[in-house]
């Protein structure tokens, strides 16, 4: 049997349209989106990264996402830090829909955080939220990314308290206080490095993607702990990013701390010259703690 879609329209929407067409809350739910632990995470982030750009744009009132400096360089909402606690996440499956309620407010001129409640019918199983600086390139190499001005950039609405930019510096200061159950290892396992493909785990933009950062502290801990043969679920991940690397560079992932039963970690992930490219605290079910305090 053919299926055969019928397109009626006789001219595509335009860039606009688009951006607010693919910022609809609702999305039917297959194989593309899960691992066998449910949603999966790297997707999510990728649909939260994509639906953050497209939200800034919106409220700078583009026409669409290409964001240029005063001097009309190119320029990118960089992605600094992402917090993602999960409530049922690891319940989703197949042909469920995934319905997204994001706000984006300002907390500071060039900063800006979405936030974003994840829900499966009417439960909600999960809440994020991601902090973006506006950056661009001043020379070659994605070494000389740095802290931007945007053309058309609005004055300073009311500014809002962020979720995020404590909790990554203290995470960059090597503060874990915020987290329980974390402790240095006695005898850490060796850092394991990885060289990131430079065809499937970087962006347009010529960058290690964000999405795929926590990918590389996964491999490591799965490699820690023998290569579990059961996959788990992330409960919570907490992420300050501090640098990216060229295509090419291997990144070394080490643990700097650890829950008692080992599934709750913090680890360091480092460039080829040792520089600090992000922090990464992750707590999977299946463990007690540590949980990021309230309050």
């Amino acid at each position: 049997m053919n299926i055969a879609v019928a397109d009626i329209e006789t001219a595509p929407p335009s860039p606009r349209q688009l951006m607010e067409q693919a910022l609809a809350p609702h999305l039917l739910l297959g194989m593309p989106h899960l691992t066998p632990s449910g949603l999966s995470e790297t997707w999510l982030m990728k649909e939260l990264g994509h639906r953050h750009w497209l939200m800034l744009a919106l409220e700078l009132g583009m026409d669409n996402a290409d964001f240029r400096t005063p001097e009309g360089d190119e320029a990118y909402a960089a992605i600094c830090a992402t917090s993602l606690e999960s409530q049922g996440l690891s319940d989703i499956r197949a042909n469920d829909v995934l319905s997204i309620r994001s706000d984006l407010v300002a907390v500071s001129r060039t900063r800006f955080e979405s936030r974003h409640r994840l829900y499966c019918g009417s439960r909600c199983v999960g809440r994020a939220a991601l902090l973006s600086t506006f950056v661009s390139r001043h020379g070659n190499g994605n070494r000389s990314i740095a802290r931007t001005m945007v053309a058309g950039s609005p004055s300073l609405r009311s500014v809002q308290p962020s979720l995020l930019i404590d909790l990554s510096a203290a995470l960059k200061a090597g503060c874990f206080d915020r987290f329980s159950g974390l402790e240095a290892p006695a005898n850490p396992p060796p850092a394991m490095t990885f060289t990131p493909s430079a065809s499937q785990e970087f962006n347009g933009a010529g960058l290690f993607y964000f999405a795929e950062f926590q990918a590389l502290a996964d491999r490591a801990f799965e490699h820690w702990q023998g290569n579990v043969a059961e996959p788990l679920a992330t409960s919570s991940r907490h992420v300050s990013f501090a640098g990216n690397i060229e295509p090419g560079e291997p990144v070394s992932v080490a643990l700097v701390r650890r829950s008692a039963d080992g599934l709750s970690t913090a680890d360091h992930l480092l460039g080829s010259d040792g520089r600090l490219l992000a922090v990464i605290v992750t707590n999977r079910l299946g463990c007690r703690s540590p949980h990021v305090r309230k309050g």
